[in-house]
């Protein structure tokens, strides 16, 4: 299509050539560049677009878009932009035909809860028989098929395109977690969510890449609020005042306390071999009791804000029931394996924060044991380390000290790190450092009635050692040993 197209909604200048150049896509990355496409000078918090964009010539781009001088051939057509990262989202959303506007959207935001909330309403947008695409943590799901992602929300350029592939494929629905980072750096620039959810706040992701400060990191997660129709949000939440302060939505409130748009209440937890889970009556439109297929009162939270947005859809009681009963969500309170003998879940727990919750909701089911397996990331702020082991320390019966993506950094180092917070709890340990053997030590000395907590990784299903990733993932791991034993 002609440039002037992608640029139809963009404020430009033209430095030289013209805007009625054929391009036939855009390209961010130079060496990706090739005849035909438009590139553009993106620049990154590691490298600048515009340093390449003589070698994007090079490879045959005709029209480059940049913010700031550059020196190119005269026959090159050049377009000056302010606004980078807009631009770039406003020009995908063009170059592939605006798909948000084909979808019925969900955007979730929030601290913790993204993924797994997400995972509920897809199962229920299903259950119903509802094509859903979905874009998180976890990859891009269109379908039967799977694209891994390396940020919860992709660049502006690959969620237009995830869009456009999941319009071509039928999809009615797209659930997505919409990261700060995707608010501040305007990757979901162009998409104005149906609904819009407020799970939790609390710091995180606050550092030199990512935000200055806790009321920085909040502006952004609240930013989704003036990006929707309808808001959702959880009014339990301590800071429900400061997130729902520039709203320009139409406001809806979710509660397990009290008073608000839609409540659960008489929440129990529900525990046999081969299930581990809730139960808890909802309340909005009608009233009904939901059996939840995974643990934890932080989970009947996405489970009732899921349930909402599927009654704010027009979504049957019969789906919800459904999708509740059966829902599973990769690394996010996974039970691996429930038997007499033990139960082992993998979760995706990497901070003092998610595993203190989740430590304590496994011990809410009084398991005769609750024995946990962990590490910590290398190249990763200390106090994590030591957040990490003071949480684990508190909560467990049995911890295994093992490794967890060391990265750059040595293993041993990490571990001593973990010890600073752990060792003062005055909880048992035994340190492995191979991440498969820990996971087989814990299940092959496991009691009866005991509940091993194999927490860091979750979904992910590699180890990453000095730069080189290697297939490792837990759940897999889990079910070898289990083979093993012949349980």
């Amino acid at each position: 299509m002609k440039l002037a197209k992608l640029l139809e909604n963009v404020e430009y200048k033209v430095v030289s050539g013209s805007v009625e150049t054929e391009v036939n896509d855009i390209i961010y990355d130079s060496r990706k560049a090739a005849p035909g496409a438009a590139f553009f000078c993106l620049t990154g918090s590691r490298a600048d677009g515009h340093k390449y964009a003589a070698d994007a010539v090079g490879a045959g781009c005709m029209a480059v878009i940049v913010s700031k001088p550059v020196e190119l051939p005269e026959n090159i057509t050049v377009i000056m932009i302010k606004n980078e990262r807009q631009t770039l989202a406003r020009m995908s959303a063009a170059l592939f035909g605006y798909p948000a506007r084909d979808l019925k959207t969900i955007g979730i935001t929030g601290t913790k809860g993204k993924t797994t909330m997400s995972y509920m309403i897809k199962a229920i947008l299903e259950a119903a028989g509802k094509k859903t695409g979905l874009i998180g943590t976890n990859g891009v799901l269109i379908g039967e098929k799977k694209y891994p992602t390396k940020n919860t929300t992709p660049e502006s350029y690959e969620i237009q395109k995830y869009l456009s592939m999941m319009r071509d494929d039928g999809c009615e629905y797209l659930v997505m977690e919409v990261s700060s980072q995707g608010l501040k750096t305007d990757r979901v620039e162009g998409i104005f969510y149906d609904i819009g959810i407020f799970s939790n706040i609390s710091p995180d992701h606050i550092g030199k890449d990512e935000h200055a400060d806790f009321e920085e990191y909040l502006f952004w997660k609240s930013s989704l609020l003036q990006r929707c129709r309808v808001g959702l949000v959880n009014i339990d939440d301590p800071h429900f005042e400061e997130i729902i302060k520039d709203h320009t939505c139409r406001l809806l409130t979710y509660s397990l306390n009290g008073k608000a748009d839609f409540t659960a209440s008489d929440v129990t937890g529900v525990h046999y071999p081969g299930f581990m889970g809730s139960e808890f009556c909802y309340s909005g439109k009608e009233a009904y009791r939901v059996l939840l297929d995974i643990p934890g009162v932080y989970n009947v939270y996405n489970a009732l804000a899921a349930i909402c947005a599927a009654e704010l859809l027009d979504i049957s009681k019969e789906a919800v029931l459904a999708a509740m009963k059966t829902v599973k969500v990769a690394g996010r309170m996974q039970i691996a394996y429930s038997g007499d003998r033990c139960t082992v879940i993998v979760d995706y727990a990497h901070n003092g924060v998610s595993a203190k919750s989740m430590l304590e909701t496994l011990k809410e089911y009084n398991p005769k044991r609750l024995v946990v397996v962990f590490g910590c990331g290398g190249d990763r702020d200390p106090h994590r380390r030591y957040e990490m082991g003071e949480a684990v320390g508190k909560a467990a019966d049995l911890a295994v000290i093992t490794n967890d993506n060391p990265r750059f950094e040595a293993p041993e180092n990490i571990i001593k790190d973990i010890h600073k917070g752990f060792d003062p709890t005055g909880c048992p340990c035994v340190e492995i450092p191979d991440r498969r053997e820990a996971i087989a030590y814990a299940i092959e000395r496991s009691q009866a009635g005991d509940v091993i907590a194999i927490i860091g990784k979750g979904h992910e299903d590699y180890q990453e050692v000095r730069g080189v990733r290697t297939h490792l993932s837990d759940v897999e791991e889990v079910e070898k040993t289990i083979k093993k034993t012949g349980w």
